[in-house]
């Protein structure tokens, strides 16, 4: 069934969250078999299940703005859907100005999150409208075929860019339907070819299957170990065979991940802090939800470093950034400095498929770059 409305490849790939049975439009929503409903926002499918506790209070509003609730409507900049994005009221002032000032470049929305979604070493970038390029990653994996990608809890969609700009075909998810309208603008103005859905991590509305790498960065570093476990088991289950899914993790004895937790006294997380894993937790919860896996640095002294943004950072922290990165180079050659790493990446490949060893960086379809 073609619509104007929403791009068909939505009718044709997404599943009902709850019950993985196939979905019609009705012209305004998706429809299950069952009768359940899923708004569409210009163009954007919001799948998220409203009678399941959220993970963040912003899933929340994004299911109320979806379904039309205007009294939750920030009526400053409506087409920002302000009230769906994790920001204080300071923020949103700064982001209505940046939205009238014609000297920023970047996405307003992104100028403002950039702190939240790639770490504080950004703090000084939020607001910045001389800012002149989006802080990008290198996502470390090249597609050969044109692979389907996931990225899980994408936000402003940074690994989508980057990952579609290796030669995937990218989908990002996100219980925010302001980031993902954000991201859904940068593609755009980049002139990157990459979709997006609001969704749920631990409910992926996806048929058994469908990608062939899944990926994840600074979030499910967040959940609380159970519904780790259950995003971790999603993922595996939206691969096919074979594939492959790389995610980062904070890492329980990181130099800088024992301090923090020192600093909180050791309590039990709350909310959406960070949680920290042993290596030996998250080999067996990946082990067991996908298959084999590999655990490898991602970096030091902190969690999200990204040589790609050396230039972005301030002097005062690019000796951390440069010692972060060489020791991941380091770590190579000396395997057990990942005991000491504050942030790990995890490497799990699906059995199946034709791909290469886990064991390797030259997998396939995840190739690294």
């Amino acid at each position: 069934m073609t619509s104007p409305l929403i791009d068909d490849w939505y009718i044709e790939t997404l599943v009902c969250p709850r019950d993985k049975t196939e979905l019609s439009f009705d012209g305004r929503a998706l429809v299950s078999a069952a009768g359940r409903t899923y708004p569409v926002v210009d163009g954007i499918p919001v799948m998220l299940l409203d009678d399941e506790e959220q993970t963040m209070d912003i899933a929340r509003a994004s299911i109320e703005r979806a379904k039309g609730n205007t009294d939750i409507i920030d009526q400053r900049a409506p087409q920002l859907y302000l009230e769906s994005l994790a920001i204080g009221e300071p923020e949103k002032v700064l982001l209505i100005d940046l939205l009238n000032d014609r000297r920023t470049e970047l996405d307003p929305v992104v100028s403002v999150i950039l702190k939240a979604t790639n770490g504080n070493a950004y703090s000084h970038l939020v607001g910045d409208s001389g800012l002149r390029r989006y802080p990008i990653p290198e996502i470390g994996l090249i597609s050969q075929a044109r692979e389907e990608l996931l990225d899980v809890g994408c936000s402003w969609g940074r690994w989508c860019l980057s990952a579609a700009q290796r030669g995937f075909r990218a989908v990002g998810i996100d219980p925010s339907l302001g980031a993902i309208m954000a991201a859904r603008r940068v593609a755009k103005q980049l002139g990157l070819d990459v979709r997006y859905l609001v969704a749920d991590a631990r409910y992926l509305p996806f048929r058994d299957g469908s990608f062939d790498v899944a990926h994840s960065y600074s979030v499910i570093q967040h959940f609380a170990k159970p519904n780790a476990q259950l995003a971790i088991d999603e993922m595996g289950r939206v691969l096919g065979p074979g594939g492959c899914a790389k995610v980062q993790m904070a890492h329980t004895l990181g130099l800088r991940s024992f301090q923090h937790q020192l600093r909180r006294r050791f309590r039990e997380p709350v909310n959406f802090e960070v949680r920290y894993w042993t290596i030996g937790e998250m080999q067996d919860v990946f082990e067991t939800k996908i298959g084999r896996t590999r655990i490898t640095p991602d970096c030091f002294f902190g969690l999200g470093w990204q040589w790609s943004d050396f230039s972005l950072m301030p002097t005062r922290l690019k000796p951390v950034l440069a010692t972060s990165t060489a020791l991941v180079a380091a770590s190579k050659f000396i395997p057990p400095l990942k005991h000491v790493a504050d942030s790990l990446l995890c490497w799990a490949q699906k059995s199946g498929g034709t791909t290469g060893d886990i064991s390797s960086a030259e997998t396939r379809p995840m190739r690294s770059a």
